[in-house]
């Protein structure tokens, strides 16, 4: 995992632990909730696939959030 290279929407790479920054409103699969444009998402964890990462927000535990709508806090 240490070879896969994460990258945000605007080509900075991420690493673990970083914060990010939504650039678009999100609907959440199986639930009511909606996580909104600019909602900081502290300390994320990479995966393994470098177009993912996973995160806590308040509204959801444990999300799988696409690289493309993040961008680097």
């Amino acid at each position: 995992m240490a070879d896969v290279i994460v990258r945000d929407s605007n080509g900075t790479q991420l690493n673990e632990g970083d914060s990010v920054t939504l650039i678009k409103d999100l609907k959440v699969k199986g639930t009511s909730e909606t996580i909104k444009r600019g909602t900081l998402v502290k300390n994320i964890r990479l995966t393994g696939n470098p177009g993912e990462i996973e995160c806590n927000t308040k509204q959801v535990k444990g999300l799988v959030l696409k690289t493309e709508f993040l961008k680097k806090a």
